[in-house]
């Protein structure tokens, strides 16, 4: 008999790995020399800081890199250096979270949403007709919950209108688009390493480019406080010149104590996201036979890592799909419904971010965040926790499910 139809599943769904030892070792190390601000160091020495953007900076193979406070912050940064001011019209799927349009909102530029197609990734017939019809010169692409559209596509149309490109890599850390990585397909690239993305340092974000004025204003921005000198993935210090007077300071570079926990993370990355696809794989397989339930296929060119699993149940209402997840719930497994009426913790859609200019209408994403549901697949999880956690889903749909 299936143990997932008889006993609830037990394991919390927040519960991430611990941090490696030698990270922790690492922390400690920079702990007691109490050196945390990143420009606290010994003469010639070189930050946690600056060593984690010069590994990560040739883990993706960009010629410059910043680590930041967070996401968040690495994607202000990177509009407030691309040049975006009030009123520019910035570009941005609809379906995303709420630090990508915060980002936006904190610039004081336009929203404009862009539909979302089946498989939940951006529309590009709709990418395409806004960037013309809107006269937007940004385009922020979220990659949400890791799903990576044709980017081949979205680079011609970057290049028919103009278009700057930041991408939200915050969920495809380690992931490839035709075997070129996730972040390098535009002009800037974010990237997360909050508690439940692919690097955890509790909160902090990285931001490449290989644009030298771009990189120059996001040192700047970050808060070098005239030490742009100690960055060694850096441009040129003329870059710098014309700048260090006329740029503000929002002091959001991460710390030494993060970039301390993550190195040694990101020496684990790749071997960390095959263990994330196992997992996602033993899920997507069962769940992909459930009656009612609906996974878009992936393209054969996306490499993407599976730390979270969306699926949809179409057809569906309100109250059905709620006590389908209630049940789901009462037996330990926990979703996230993308149509609640309210936004839910992480959970938010484009109709919750009342403070934005426009409210546009946008049928498809109604219609498919409506009867969509996310899943979290921690590390801590083993096959058979995600085959039960599979079998739990299943057999529920089949009791609560409408035909």
């Amino acid at each position: 008999m299936d143990r997932g139809a008889r006993t609830p599943f037990s394991k919390d769904f927040t519960q991430q790995e611990p941090i490696p030892e030698d990270a922790i070792q690492q922390a400690v190390n920079v702990l007691r020399t109490g050196r945390l601000h990143r420009y606290n160091t010994m003469p010639d020495g070189k930050s946690e800081t600056t060593l984690l953007e010069e590994e990560f900076s040739d883990y993706q193979g960009s010629e410059y890199c910043l680590a930041c406070a967070s996401c968040g912050s690495a994607l202000y940064l990177a509009l407030k250096s691309a040049g975006v001011h009030t009123g520019d019209k910035v570009l941005c799927n609809a379906f995303t979270l709420a630090p990508v349009p915060g980002a936006i909102e904190n610039t004081n530029a336009d929203i404009v949403l862009v539909d979302i197609k089946e498989d939940y990734t951006i529309d590009l017939d709709d990418l395409d007709r806004k960037a013309e019809r809107s006269g937007a010169k940004y385009l922020l692409l979220s990659h949400m919950r890791g799903h990576i559209t044709d980017m081949d596509i979205v680079r011609k149309i970057c290049s028919a209108h103009k278009l700057f490109l930041i991408e939200d890599c915050a969920h495809t850390m380690g992931a490839s688009w035709a075997n070129r990585k996730s972040g390098t397909f535009g002009d800037i690239a974010c990237f997360s390493t909050q508690t439940y993305k692919h690097m955890n340092s509790g909160e902090g974000g990285l931001l490449t480019t290989n644009h030298p004025a771009v990189a120059a204003r996001a040192i700047i921005f970050s808060g070098s406080y005239m030490l742009y000198k100690d960055h060694t993935r850096r441009p040129d210090l003329k870059f710098f010149e014309v700048l260090k007077t006329q740029v503000p300071n929002y002091s959001c570079r991460m710390d030494n104590l993060r970039a301390a926990i993550l190195r040694p993370q990101l020496r684990e990355l790749d071997d960390q996201c095959e263990r994330w696809n196992t997992r996602y794989h033993l899920i997507e397989n069962k769940l992909k036979a459930v009656p009612g339930l609906f996974i878009p296929e992936r393209d054969v060119q996306e490499q993407f890592i599976g730390s979270s699993i969306q699926f949809s149940l179409p057809g569906q209402d309100g109250n059905t799909i709620l006590a389908f997840i209630e049940n789901c719930r009462e037996q330990g497994v926990v979703l996230k419904w993308f149509g609640a009426p309210e936004p839910d913790g992480y959970t938010s859609v484009y109709k919750h971010w009342q403070y934005m200019n426009t409210n546009p209408e946008l049928m498809n994403a109604d219609r498919i965040l409506a009867t969509m549901c996310d899943m979290r697949i921690p590390l801590t999880f083993t096959d058979t926790d995600c085959l039960d956690i599979a079998a739990i889903i299943s057999q529920t749909a089949g009791r609560w499910l409408k035909d």
